[in-house]
């Protein structure tokens, strides 16, 4: 039987493979103190604390348009051995409550060129909201941050080859 607190959060993993290599990859995912390299939707980035280690903290200012304004987060594991990456969100004004994301990239098994990224995160389902929408929603925003990743990564390795 699902507790009440099971029942008001959900969860989904989402993948991406990428035509770069993952020393590439890893090198824009693993700046917390640089998301908006990739991250659209994001328009500034402070660490309020921290160096970018583990256990910071950014304050990160979205762009206008979308149902939020800023967010404030925490860099809870940073392994550059097992290119893992994991983020909690502590504030701000935005529907991802209790928002925490795994982050793992690898070099995909068929190619040694290509990276695989795994974002895996769990959320509270806002009052007023259902799952399948909050899913839909985070599903969204991290898709089209894999997706951007991906663009990014794969110009420039392009763009090398020039």
């Amino acid at each position: 039987m699902k507790t009440s607190q099971q029942q008001h959060c959900c969860r989904s993993t989402l993948v991406q493979t990428i035509d770069a290599p993952l020393p590439l990859v890893w090198s824009i995912l693993r700046r917390f103190d640089y998301p908006q390299a990739y991250k659209q939707f994001v328009k500034t980035c402070d660490l309020s604390s921290g160096d970018g280690k583990e256990g910071s903290v950014r304050d990160v200012t979205v762009v206008s348009g979308l149902p939020a304004g800023y967010s404030i987060e925490r860099l809870d594991e940073l392994d550059d051995e097992s290119h893992v990456m994991a983020i909690s969100i502590i504030g701000g004004d935005h529907r991802l409550v209790n928002y925490r994301s795994k982050t793992t990239a690898f070099v995909a098994a068929e190619e040694e060129e290509k990276t695989v990224v795994v974002e895996s995160y769990v959320v509270d389902v806002p009052k007023g909201n259902s799952v399948e929408e909050t899913m839909s929603f985070a599903d969204t925003i991290v898709g089209f941050n894999l997706k951007s990743l991906a663009k990014l990564s794969e110009n420039i390795v392009s763009n090398r080859k020039l």
